[in-house]
């Protein structure tokens, strides 16, 4: 748009230059003109003798040209100058001799001489160009030339109207294929920071395309997330070796309890040891699945679901599935499998039960899941995405647990452009929903 308003911006001050010119140009030629027409009365009344001069004169009237013979030689003092007299006063002293002397002036109103179209009608001149100089005889001669008036050919012609259109419409195509070009390179660049919360192991960007600033922003781009890979790895790696140190002095703690003869003390060291064990495996899972990157492909989720929906009714969970998407999603299968199980876990170890329904909804899968928990209060519903987050005022502290199943769910929901939102069923609790959307735009 900038280049196009530019462009067109600069034809509209070149073409108002150009009628500029135009105007100037046309001055001169009527200046040029009129001073010829003086030059040629000039040489007849120089080369006709002086008794034939009148009747020349009443023959010139006709054509625009009034010739009159008197001792006047200068100009009135009520005579203005202009840029045409100027111009009139130099074509008279290039047509005449070197050394004739002359005078000229410029006026307007009846004074002018009549003058006479191609068909013989009277024309409505009010403007004429006068000149006083003297014959070779010595005879003092005032001839006034009537001008045609008018402005010069209009500049926006039919030929030039579709000329600037062709010129528009060519500098248009050229502006979109430049700023196609030139902008190209930033939406690669763009794209890569949105894939980069999806992929940190995505190729790097090309340096060599787009402008200087271009290619320093996706070299600044590649160096960010090679930063960014490497401290996931050395993050990964520093706590899978925490993972493996603790391995074994937590298995030498297992043993040394089983030498316990207190029943209820060991039961329930016992347990606290296999939390501590849990939690650091499903931190070292949380970190590893950070860094994982799984292909996506089509997947039936109706399929999907009821396999989660028996896997749960084999494990001895209060499950119900209702509903039917119909559409396959885009998606990588383990990890949304993953998703949904963390849900319906979450559902069945805090609500006693999940009530699974499924329906699909202005191009979107959207699963919802309801359980009978004691819910979670309306300013909190956010912060258990949070990592390691259990909100113990609202749900058990015996149903053990990470706080990491939520997080994951929405961390591989938005790898798939969906959202996973929570919603109390009944304001003060009893019962909280948890509302999956993923993307189904695919027919069968």
């Amino acid at each position: 748009m900038i280049l196009v308003g530019g462009s067109l911006l600069s034809a509209a001050i070149v073409m108002a230059f150009a009628q500029h010119d135009r105007q100037e140009l046309a001055t001169q030629f009527k200046a040029q003109h009129a001073a010829d027409r003086v030059r040629q009365v000039i040489l007849t009344l120089n080369t006709s003798p002086a008794e034939s001069r009148s009747a020349y004169s009443d023959i010139s009237e006709k054509s625009g040209i009034r010739v009159s013979f008197s001792n006047e030689t200068s100009t009135r003092e009520d005579t203005q100058s202009s840029v045409f007299l100027a111009n009139f006063n130099s074509a008279v002293k290039r047509v005449l001799k070197a050394d004739s002397e002359f005078a000229t002036e410029e006026h307007w109103g009846e004074y002018c001489p009549l003058h006479f179209d191609g068909r013989g009608r009277e024309a409505n001149i009010q403007h004429c160009a006068t000149v006083l100089t003297a014959l070779n005889d010595g005879t003092f001669v005032k001839i006034d030339v009537a001008l045609r008036e008018g402005p010069p050919p209009p500049i926006f012609h039919g030929d030039l109207v579709f000329i600037a259109s062709f010129f528009l419409a060519t500098i248009a195509l050229l502006s979109l294929i430049v700023a196609r070009f030139s902008s190209q390179p930033l939406r690669e660049l763009a794209s890569a920071a949105k894939s980069l919360g999806n992929n940190i192991e995505q190729p790097a960007l090309l340096v060599t395309k787009g402008s200087t600033e271009v290619r320093e922003a996706s070299i600044a781009f590649n160096t960010m997330q090679n930063s960014i890979r490497d401290h996931i790895q050395e993050r990964t790696y520093m706590l899978a070796a925490i993972a493996h140190d603790l391995q074994t002095p937590l298995t030498r703690l297992r043993l040394r309890l089983e030498k316990v003869t207190d029943v209820e003390l060991k039961n329930s060291l016992v347990n606290d040891l296999t939390n501590t064990q849990d939690m650091i495996r499903q931190g070292l899972e949380y970190a590893q699945f950070m860094h994982a990157d799984e292909p996506f492909e089509l997947i039936d989720l109706d399929s999907l679901l009821t396999a989660i929906y028996h896997d749960a009714i084999d494990a001895g969970a209060a499950v119900t599935l209702t509903g039917r998407i119909g559409k396959p999603v885009f998606a990588s299968p383990h990890a949304i499998r993953r998703c949904i199980n963390n849900l319906v876990d979450n559902a069945t170890k805090y609500g006693n039960f999940a009530n699974i329904h499924t329906r699909r909804e202005n191009g979107k899968a959207i699963i919802t899941i309801s359980d009978g928990g004691p819910g979670i209060p309306e300013d909190q519903l956010e912060t258990v995405f949070h990592p390691f987050k259990r909100l113990e005022s609202s749900r058990s502290r015996n149903s053990g647990g990470t706080g990491l199943g939520l997080t994951i769910a929405r961390i591989i929901a938005s790898r798939h452009q969906g959202t996973i939102s929570l919603k109390n069923i009944q304001a003060g609790g009893l019962g909280l929903m948890v509302i999956l959307e993923l993307p189904a735009p695919y027919s069968h």
